[in-house]
C-alpha cells in the first residue's frame, strides 16, 4: 500500500544542518551589502542557481500569482529581472508596481525576503538584455504568446522555428514586449535558519530615507 501523503511528508528532513554562523555584531548598514555578502557565501558553497528567486505580484482582484526568475543584477538596494510586458505578471505589474522577491537556499539554511517597487527601465535596457539572451530564448520570446493558452505543440515548434529564422537573418532584432525591471526595495528581511528552530531574523526597513534595522522574534 502506498504511503499517505502525511506520512511522507513526516518522514522528510528540514533544517537539519550544519549551517553557516551570521556575526550579528557586523551588520552592514544597508541591506544591499549584506545580500551580496549572503550571495557570495552561497556562490561558493556552490549551491544551485542561487540567483533564482520567486517574485509575486497581484493582479486586479488581489489575488496572489507567484513565479521563479533570475536575478539579472543588483546595484545598491535595486534588483533587477526581466520579462515580457505582455505576460501576466508583465499586466500585473502594470496595474500594480508593489511585488516581493524571495531567495531561499536550503544547504545554508538561508532565506532572503524583499519588498518594493518595481519600474520599467526603459527600451533601450529592454533591448539590451534581450540581446544577451540566448537564440533559443530569444526566439520563445519573440513568438508573443507568453501564458496565453497553447493549441498544439506543433503550433509552437513553428512559431519558434520562426523566430530563429528572423534572428539568423536579424541578429540585433529585439521585441518591444521584452522590458527590464528594477526592484527598488523597501524592506528586506534576512532569515538564518536553526535546526532547534531558533531562526536568527533581521529586517531593515527603509524610512524617511534611512535604512533602519531590527531584530525579530524566530
Amino acid at each position: 500500500m502506498s504511503d499517505k501523503p502525511i506520512e511522507l511528508l513526516q518522514r522528510l528532513k528540514s533544517l537539519s544542518g550544519p549551517f553557516p554562523t551570521w556575526d550579528m555584531g557586523q551588520l552592514p548598514e544597508r541591506p544591499g551589502k549584506l545580500f551580496l555578502d549572503w550571495l557570495r557565501v552561497a556562490v561558493e558553497n556552490e549551491v544551485k542557481e542561487p540567483h533564482a528567486m520567486t517574485i509575486s505580484t497581484v493582479d486586479h482582484d488581489g489575488h496572489p500569482d507567484a513565479r521563479v526568475l533570475i536575478l539579472k543584477n543588483v546595484i545598491d538596494e535595486t534588483f533587477y529581472f526581466a520579462s515580457s510586458s505582455e505576460s501576466r505578471k508583465g499586466q500585473q505589474l502594470k496595474e500594480n508596481p508593489h511585488v516581493a522577491l524571495t531567495f531561499y537556499w536550503p544547504s545554508l539554511g538561508r532565506q532572503i525576503r524583499i519588498r518594493g517597487i518595481a519600474e520599467d527601465c526603459g527600451d533601450e535596457a529592454g533591448a539590451n538584455d534581450f540581446r544577451k539572451r540566448s537564440a533559443g530564448a530569444r526566439a520563445v520570446a519573440m513568438t508573443g504568446h507568453q501564458s496565453e493558452v497553447l493549441d498544439s505543440e506543433e503550433v509552437l515548434d513553428r512559431s519558434i522555428e520562426a523566430q530563429k529564422v528572423k534572428i539568423s537573418r536579424d541578429p540585433g532584432v529585439v521585441t518591444p514586449n521584452w522590458r527590464l525591471y528594477a526592484v527598488n526595495a523597501q524592506e528586506v528581511e534576512f532569515w538564518q535558519g536553526d535546526s532547534e528552530r531558533k531562526h536568527v531574523r533581521v529586517r531593515y526597513s527603509m524610512q524617511d530615507g534611512q535604512w533602519n534595522t531590527l531584530r525579530l522574534w524566530p
